[in-house]
């Protein structure tokens, strides 16, 4: 079986070192095969923060795959936004901003969905819709198919619609017909699991809370999530595990389980 691990919206700078250690503690215990961080992993791109995110990263024992944030590209320092917008995040987590993970349970497609002149939105274009579909439809059967984006694709909440992911319409049928069985993000704070209708296929939104952020929203925990796939899980099941932070006992406890059946017909 392997084991993903998703980290989101960490906003390193604002980090909460109870929160912060109590994560380390649980990818420990989980052991995951690969950590996503699905975006705004520091709150202002500062070196400094950037430092102390993949000094946090380092310690979690899996290999990681990051895609930006807008909060990752510089904001005030305007020199730098527009001569080197991606500067200080590759020097932490390296110059590819679109990695991809192989292995024999599970294909991780990242997309870079941050555009240096927008403040806040994202965008997804023709070619990376294209660069992921081409990609999904290779995998091999017994391989579960994950898209990594920032901003989602899709949200649960009307008042969220402005933060969709600009060119999500274009996107979602291809990359369902090519294959894919998830799209994770971030970027709101919120965390979901929803099947999307009317598509070739089945597909499903994986949204993440912020992971150890004081920037909490509505009530909700700091959260992450847990997927579980392949020898040894539910034959043909997806166990998708939201993660909160519980401050009474300064630990993250599993607080909701989802099940998806990938279609493979």
């Amino acid at each position: 079986m392997s084991v993903l691990l998703q980290i989101s919206d960490t906003h390193f700078g604002t980090e909460q070192g109870a929160v912060v250690e109590a994560l380390g503690t649980l990818a420990h215990q989980q052991r995951p095969d690969v950590v996503v961080l699905s975006g705004d992993i520091t709150q202002r791109a500062r070196p400094a923060q950037f430092r102390a995110a993949r000094s946090f990263v380092d310690r979690l024992g899996a290999p990681v795959l990051a895609v930006p944030g807008n909060h990752d590209i510089p904001l005030f320092d305007l020199w730098a936004r527009l001569r080197s917008p991606y500067g200080r995040y590759s020097a932490a987590f390296g110059i590819d901003l679109e990695p991809v993970h192989r292995s024999p349970e599970l294909l991780v497609v990242c997309v870079n969905t941050t555009r240096p002149w927008r403040h806040k939105d994202g965008e997804v274009s023709a070619l990376q819709i294209d660069r992921v579909a081409r990609l999904v439809e290779h995998a091999d059967p017994a391989q579960l198919r994950v898209v990594v984006v920032h901003q989602p694709i899709a949200v649960t909440r009307a008042e969220e619609e402005p933060n969709r992911l600009r060119g999500h319409a274009a996107a979602l049928q291809p990359w369902a017909e090519a294959g894919a069985d998830l799209v994770m993000g971030g970027h709101i704070h919120l965390p979901y699991v929803m099947p999307l209708q009317g598509l070739a296929r089945s597909l499903w939104v994986v949204q993440a809370g912020t992971a150890v952020s004081s920037r909490v929203r509505d009530g909700m925990p700091n959260s992450v999530n847990l997927l579980r796939w392949g020898a040894d899980a539910a034959p043909g099941c997806c166990r998708i595990e939201q993660w909160d932070y519980k401050g009474d006992d300064r630990a993250f406890r599993l607080a909701k389980v989802s099940e998806v059946r990938p279609d493979r017909t």
